[in-house]
């Protein structure tokens, strides 16, 4: 009798401890997943920053031409040869690339390594030569004015066939520009990675 007694007890205690193993591994399990239900949101809400920052940079007037709007582009960034018609005089460009390059201590031998860039290009409806929307980038790599021209042209063929507004074109190109190339460079504007990836809110 005490045997059978003192096994039952034994086995008490061992389904208990299973139990107690059981409970400890689902509360375990229960903070791992409201750990990664906060990772999830925090991304979320940083995201939405950076987005909504993007837009906001996007449009800044400052570096937009106020003659460019949704309503006009047929007859002004989507008419050939309008960005020439509205271009400062080369000589005057030249002359804020090379204030450019001295300010940011660069070499005026090296200045052909760089283009004067336009934050929005004169082709999504950006200013030709508002200060804030001039910069420097180089010709070359992931990040030069090369990649970007190539973007832009990609851009406005989109807003101009209709497939995205000139506003989304714009917080593409002004915020991270770089970053939509490999899934938008190569892409037709209706398709996911393209106009779709970018969205409205220019990430």
């Amino acid at each position: 009798m005490n045997e059978g007694k003192k096994n039952a007890l034994e086995q008490a205690h061992s389904i208990s401890r299973i139990e107690s193993t059981i409970s400890d591994a689902s509360r375990v399990t229960g903070l791992a997943r409201k750990r990664r239900l906060r990772a999830i949101a925090l991304v979320a809400v940083l995201a939405g920053l950076y987005l909504h920052a993007s837009a906001s940079f996007a449009q800044d007037a400052s570096m937009l031409d106020e003659r460019v709007s949704q309503q006009n582009i047929a007859t002004t960034i989507c008419r050939p040869g309008y960005a020439d018609t509205v271009s400062p005089p080369f000589d005057d460009m030249m002359e804020l690339k090379d204030r450019l390059l001295a300010e940011r201590g660069i070499d005026a031998g090296h200045g052909t390594r760089y283009a004067l860039d336009r934050r929005v290009p004169i082709l999504l409806g950006g200013s030709p030569d508002a200060q804030d929307n001039l910069d420097l980038l180089p010709w070359s790599g992931h990040k030069g004015e090369r990649r970007k021209e190539l973007l832009t042209a990609k851009l406005k063929r989109c807003v101009c066939e209709g497939r995205m507004s000139l506003g989304e074109a714009q917080a593409a190109i002004a915020g991270n520009w770089s970053a939509h190339y490999g899934g938008f460079g190569s892409a037709p504007c209706d398709d996911d990675r393209g106009v779709a990836s970018i969205g409205s809110d220019g990430s």
